[in-house]
């Protein structure tokens, strides 16, 4: 909805001439006094001009027996990792009373570069929902992974007066920034005064002093409350995450208090269709929180008013005059059940959603991977101790295990019994064919393999199996398709799901990715598999930013030393 003239928006509001739209008979949900008051809200273009009071309008909506609340933020999210375009994410997770997503797409800029980061900007000035775009840090996150593109602080800082843009994206490697490496300093100077958001897992002490000193506001990784409240105390908002496989909201919900809640944000970092359709977004942390004891204010705070004010984003997060007409018109506060939602002053539905002009894809034919055979997995040496990547089931940090696995005719040999299964990297831009192998334990893979392009944040191949030729099949098919996810056995493809653009977003709607997970995780289930997200928990093995023990197409990588194992 355009923005209305300065005249009309106060003639409006004041209730001298009727509103463009006025909502009827409902409760606004003051975000101020946590209040219920009964009140009309008006309207004027995208911009609510009118509360508290009672007024006519152009188009009158009965909302009576409804809340009225501002929008949903997700503050920190990757819009790749849903596995669908910024378009079919639109029509998804909207209707969840989501009206902003402020989204971080180093996803594709780690596959495509600057083309994938102007993909997502011209992609954002086209949703109904107001996407936001973190301009990416860490392309790559390490030096220790082989990426499709390599971003530098020339190459971002050109993007920086966007209008779409808030800032620079989650500054992944905070090893790089404590030891004042020359690229991350080049990035973090430049965009000092901006909005800089964060990423330290499990910093702590004086390390996390120094990184926040370097200009860093914003922060998803802390998993405990401790960590959290240490976060807070230090100046950081903290953003709580559940996600599709990072689930920390039970760990933090303690901190979701009235007095607390000014500080805090919420968000969903990698959510996917399936786990949207089954349980929702923002709509599902705010349930989730209320029935785990939190105050509705400081949730519904959390969810609007304190994300917007922790972005800078400042003509939204209340329903009040002057600000955005973002408003989830919903059940109850306990239920948060979205019957009606408003973006910018435009009613989600259908018809909005195909007036869109929708870009084309971009990033296709991506995947460069070399031919791969089963003996590409047998793994040499003769050492017997070896370190083993355990999972921890809703965590994408890792524990760094070792087991005495013994080599067999020059191989060490997966282990069905211990449940140690091999795991595999294989680098696919085509840049060095770069190839490494490693184990992994937690996934109750008995037989098969299951094979994925999502693969953070260098999405080379990553395969985990207990059968080498199924793990080939597994690449193989992967190539065809170009990129996504597969699920092998006994020589043939169970389930699939094609992702063609980067490797990373199908080209189809979010109710066949959602359709094609279900297939997915029920061809993962009969392997054995016991992780209720096995695809992205994958892909999370392979992000070397995360403690304790990671995989890249350089080999095993030990994140507490900041290297790659010998």
């Amino acid at each position: 909805m355009p923005k209305a003239p300065l005249g009309d928006r106060i003639d409006q509001g004041r209730g001298l001439v009727p509103a463009d739209i006025v909502l009827k008979g409902g409760r606004v949900f003051d975000l101020i006094t946590g209040e219920l008051v009964p009140s009309d809200v008006a309207i004027c273009g995208d911009c609510i001009v009118g509360v508290f009071g009672t007024y006519t309008g152009v188009r009158e909506i009965d909302v009576r027996g409804k809340i009225l609340v501002p929008g949903f933020i997700d503050t920190h999210l990757h819009i790749e990792s849903s596995l669908v375009t910024p378009f079919e994410f639109d029509r998804c997770v909207s209707p969840h009373g989501v009206t902003t997503a402020i989204c971080d797409p180093h996803e594709i800029a780690n596959v495509a570069g600057l083309a994938g980061i102007s993909y997502f900007l011209e992609a954002s000035s086209r949703t109904l929902m107001d996407i936001r775009v973190q301009l990416s840090s860490c392309v790559p996150s390490t030096h220790m992974e082989t990426t499709g593109a390599r971003l530098e602080a020339s190459d971002l800082t050109p993007l920086m007066d966007h209008p779409r843009v808030i800032g620079l994206a989650e500054f992944m490697n905070y090893p790089g920034v404590l030891h004042r490496d020359a690229g991350c300093m080049a990035k973090l100077e430049a965009f000092q005064g901006r909005h800089i958001d964060g990423h330290a897992p499990l910093l702590r002490g004086n390390d996390l002093n120094g990184y926040i000193a370097a200009g860093i506001r914003t922060e998803h990784e802390a998993t405990s409350y401790d960590e959290a409240l240490e976060k807070l105390r230090k100046g950081m908002r903290v953003l709580i995450r559940e996600g599709s496989v990072s689930k920390d909201l039970h760990a933090l919900v303690g901190l979701l208090t009235e007095r607390f809640s000014p500080y805090l944000c919420l968000c969903t970092d990698d959510r996917n269709p399936l786990d949207i359709g089954e349980q929702g977004h923002l709509d599902y942390m705010i349930r989730t929180a209320i029935a785990l004891g939190a105050a509705p204010l400081a949730v519904y705070r959390a969810a609007s008013l304190s994300a917007a004010e922790a972005f800078g984003l400042k003509d939204r997060g209340l329903i009040a005059p002057g600000k955005r007409a973002d408003i989830a018109v919903i059940d109850t506060l306990e239920a948060c059940n979205v019957a009606q939602v408003f973006t910018g002053g435009v009613e989600i539905s259908a018809a909005a959603f195909a007036a869109r002009e929708i870009l084309p894809p971009v990033a296709r034919h991506s995947v460069k991977a070399p031919p791969i055979t089963a003996a590409d997995f047998r793994s040499s040496g003769n050492r017997v101790q070896t370190p083993v990547i355990g999972i921890i089931p809703g965590k994408i940090v890792t524990e760094h295990l070792s087991y005495d696995i013994a080599p067999q005719d020059g191989d060490k040999r997966p282990d069905i019994a211990r449940d140690l299964v091999k795991i595999a990297v294989i680098e696919r831009h085509g840049v060095n064919g770069n190839r490494a192998t490693g184990f992994v334990k937690g996934f109750g893979l008995q037989r098969g393999a299951i094979g994925s392009t999502v693969c953070h944040d260098h999405h080379n191949i990553a395969v985990v199996g207990a059968d080498y030729e199924d793990m080939a099949l597994a690449v193989q098919r992967l190539g065809e398709i170009e990129g996504g996810f597969v699920v092998v056995e006994g020589g043939r493809v169970l389930a699939e799901l094609a992702l063609p653009m980067a490797g990373l977003m199908s080209l189809n709607s979010f109710e066949a990715v959602r359709a094609d997970l279900v297939e997915l995780r029920a061809a993962a289930r009969s392997l054995g598999v016991v992780l209720e997200e096995p695809f992205l928990q994958l892909a999370f093995l392979c992000l070397p930013v995360i403690p304790h023990l990671k995989i890249t197409d350089h080999g095993m990588v030990d994140v507490d030393r900041f290297e790659v194992m010998p």
